[in-house]
């Protein structure tokens, strides 16, 4: 009895193998999804503010704009709609400001997100990103038919990058988006 005690004691050295190689494998596993998650966490801010750029686009596109003179007596005018111009530039202006980190726009007045007119850019839309943003944005129009949204980024900072873009276009009296976010490396 008592030497099949001492017989059963402890673990042998190919158990012990055996044990280290599943947790190594699970670890891999872990860390495989962890990185995954954490890049899905990221593409979601240029989702969605692709899906804000683009509902105010159309939104403008909706309000009504007359001119700025007064109408005689017993005329009319009908309101007419119109797409905000394409932006004048990216925010931020350079990949290299959002290369494997995050930008931060400038509030200052004309700069960033404020650049534009009534009916030019960033401001025609009124989108602003107040947080620290992982990608590059950019608004384009072609005349008053279609404009599209689109976010770059580099997440790893490998200088390749992931393209999300959402196009639009009017038909008839209204703006009809895409209902799909088309992707291009979206995990760079």
């Amino acid at each position: 009895m008592i030497k099949k005690i001492r017989q059963s004691r402890g673990f042998t050295l190919v158990e012990l193998m055996i044990v280290v190689a599943i947790v190594g494998i699970l670890a891999a596993l872990a860390i495989v999804g962890v990185k995954k998650y954490v890049t899905n966490s990221k593409t979601t801010e240029a989702r969605n503010s692709l899906g804000e750029m683009s509902k105010l686009a159309s939104q403008a596109w909706s309000r009504e704009l007359m001119i700025g003179t007064v109408l005689a007596d017993g005329a009319s005018l009908s309101g007419a709609n119109q797409l905000c111009a394409s932006a004048t530039a990216t925010v931020p202006s350079s990949k290299t400001a959002i290369a494997g980190q995050k930008y931060q726009s400038s509030s200052a007045a004309g700069a960033d997100f404020n650049a534009g007119s009534q009916t030019v850019g960033w401001k025609c839309l009124g989108f602003v990103l107040e947080a620290p943003q992982y990608y590059m944005y950019n608004y384009t129009a072609t005349g008053n038919t279609a404009f599209n949204t689109i976010a770059q980024g580099d997440l790893d900072g490998d200088g390749e990058l992931s393209t999300f873009s959402r196009p639009a276009e009017v038909r008839g009296n209204q703006v009809v988006l895409s209902t799909q976010i088309a992707e291009v490396n979206p995990d760079e």
